[in-house]
């Protein structure tokens, strides 16, 4: 028999089994109905059971490379097309500067075969994978951010739910179309009272009497290519018989919807910061007949569709941004060999080495990241939504860091328009607002690593009701806490990476140790109420970010130092450098997450924040004694 000779263990078991250790993290619920003896599919996503203080390796170590031969010759057979339709064809400043991309630009777009890079090749398309279509999204985001949107929102999210859950006969009739055929896609989801609360939309669809089909009113806001789209995957309440009550109750639908079916019409284009060249604009519903056969996806589960579109398209925003951050880097390096101030090229000054420096850190982690998913996408992984979710909100944010310093490197060249970086910038704005605002994926990051940590408490407390079936179940877990706790047995990354890479593991793995310990002591402070607990959440979610940014660049510049590359020296120094400021930004959110000081922080946040909105604006403070 096992034994336990830590007495600390022991006692641990002990606590556990009184269910003091986890009563505020599980409250007394209802009889847990019987577990199905159908086995659940283990998460493998790293995110996830790092919340649970657990290292789930599988998808980030060893770095992926799932391409075959062909694949890569396929991929970089269209690299050149694709580079070459971007600096002889496309003007990004003259589509910016009218509002519009050119009919010309998009006919030589469409038959390039770039609006249907990943339709398989027998409904008209490049028949592409996720990984393909990444790296033909950086040569996208180096030069026109506004036309990306058009290509983006076209397959990205437009018929994306086609390819996701189009029956054999919807995706015979619409992918030959969007692919090749000049039909345009939307995604129509926003609506005035429905931003990221994606379950309040308004628009509806009432089922006929004869079930034939939906009549669809109601419209939607901000819809790219909502000009143009003949084609729309939309969004609407929908009446469904709740299994549960036996009553009527609205549950969202998805619908394939084209402009053909009459009713559907548009407003003029919006006028916009930035992304100028794509086209935005609202579309109204009248009385539109849906036939029931475009139903996409099953009636009711409307709001799953769409999630799993987006969840399915974060991983090109990644990919897009890393090439925008190398433009804004190749411009911003440019300069800074060339331009004298005070007798030296201002290369060698030390504040411009450090704003490169952390330029191309930046830019290393989110194409690191990118490529990541996408490949572990396209090697069949089920669980890389919380991946993507933090992928997109890197992206998005390092983009704009990235572009803001190139900017200021630049000095007052750069504020000039000639140099393409204020364009940049106005349409990078963007990216931390669509298809997920970077505050409501931070929550969703960190609520649901929270609920997962909390169903393993749940699952833990249900084995201890029948301890002699579970044992080795509480064992495992009982020792691997005991062991956690005295500082033995934590995370150890040290078989996974090359040995110059070694003190970068353990930094990593410190903070992964630290995050497990932390997410479950705010589980068992807050219960339930940890869901309003909204600045620990970004805490957490930040912490998560950081560490998933760590893993990433340690995993693939191993891969570059196996394999003996030429740029192996230079990605070590890279994750070198973001594994110590990372742990330490990594570290200090997670201190933060369970101080006793945050607690004041957020009560004077929650006043200050009361009193401007109650005066509708900055409150009128006496600064010389004339209020």
């Amino acid at each position: 028999m096992f034994k336990l000779n830590n007495i600390g263990t022991r006692k641990l078991i002990l606590d556990i089994y009184k269910n003091r250790f986890y009563s505020a993290a599980v409250p007394k619920t209802k009889p847990e109905p019987e577990a199905s003896k159908e086995p659940k599919r283990k998460n493998v996503s790293f995110i996830a059971n790092m919340h649970r203080g657990i290292l789930a390796s599988k998808e980030v170590f060893p770095y992926p490379d799932v391409l075959t031969l062909e694949q890569k010759e396929t991929v970089d057979s269209m690299l050149d097309p694709f580079q070459r339709f971007f600096t002889e064809v496309n003007n990004a400043g003259r589509n910016d500067e009218n509002s519009v991309v050119d009919d010309n630009t998009l006919k030589n777009l469409w038959e390039l075969g770039g609006m249907g890079i990943q339709v398989p090749s027998e409904y008209g398309g490049l028949g592409m994978n996720n990984t393909q279509y990444a790296r033909l999204c950086q040569i996208v985001g180096a030069h026109d951010l506004g036309l990306g949107i058009v290509l983006g929102a076209h397959q990205s999210i437009g018929f994306k739910g086609i390819m996701l859950y189009g029956t054999p006969e919807q995706k015979e009739k619409y992918l030959p179309k969007v692919a090749s055929e000049t039909v345009y896609a939307a995604f129509a989801l926003t609506e005035p009272s429905s931003g990221s609360d994606a379950n309040s939309i308004r628009s509806r669809a009432v089922k006929s009497a004869d079930g034939k089909h939906y009549v669809l009113n109601g419209s939607k806001i901000w819809i790219s290519n909502g000009g143009w789209a003949e084609v729309m995957t939309v969004f609407a309440q929908t009446e469904q018989l709740d299994k549960k009550t036996g009553q009527m109750k609205d549950k969202v639908t998805a619908f394939i919807v084209e402009r053909a079916f009459g009713g559907v019409t548009s407003g003029q284009p919006e006028k916009k910061m930035g992304i100028k060249a794509s086209n935005t604009a609202e579309v109204y519903f009248d009385n539109v007949k849906i036939p029931i056969e475009n139903v996409l996806g099953k009636e009711g589960e409307g709001f799953k569709v769409a999630v799993n579109i987006l969840n399915s398209g974060r991983f090109g925003m990644g990919a897009t941004l890393s090439g925008t951050m190398k433009k804004c880097i190749e411009i911003a390096t440019e300069h800074a060999n060339n331009r004298v101030q005070f007798g030296q090229k201002i290369k060698t000054f030390g504040t411009i080495q450090e704003k490169l420096a952390r330029m191309n850190i930046l830019q290393y982690a989110t194409e690191s990241m990118a490529f990541m998913i996408a490949q572990n996408m396209d090697s069949g992984s089920q669980d890389y939504h919380l991946e993507t979710a933090i992928s997109k909100i890197y992206a998005s944010e390092c983009a704009w860091q990235v572009c803001d310093e190139a900017i200021q490197i630049l000095g007052g060249m750069g504020f000039m328009r000639e140099t393409g970086l204020e364009r940049i910038m106005r349409d990078l704005r963007i990216f931390r607002i669509f298809e997920g605002t970077n505050e409501v994926l931070r929550l969703f990051v960190a609520l649901s690593g929270v609920q997962y940590a909390g169903n393993h408490l749940k699952e833990l407390q249900r084995a201890f009701k029948n301890p002699a079936a579970n044992l080795g179940f509480i064992f495992k877990e009982a020792s691997r806490r005991a062991t956690s706790t005295i500082g033995l047995g934590g995370t150890d990354l040290s078989a996974n990476v090359v040995p110059e890479l070694q003190e970068s593991a353990k930094k990593t793995a410190a903070c992964i140790d630290l995050f497990g310990k932390t997410t479950e002591e705010v589980i068992m402070k807050y219960n339930k109420n940890i869901i309003n607990e909204q600045i620990i959440l970004n805490h957490l979610a930040n912490a998560a970010i950081e560490i998933y940014a760590m893993m990433a660049t340690l995993s693939r510049s191993t891969r570059s130092v196996q394999l003996n590359l030429p740029t192996a020296q230079h990605e070590l120094n890279l994750t070198k450098a973001l594994a110590i400021q990372g742990s330490e930004r990594a570290t200090l959110h997670l201190r933060k997450a369970t101080s006793g000081q945050l607690k004041s922080e957020n009560t004077l946040t929650s006043l200050i924040s009361e009193k401007v909105c109650e005066e509708n604006g900055v409150h009128s403070t006496d600064v010389i004694g004339l209020n």
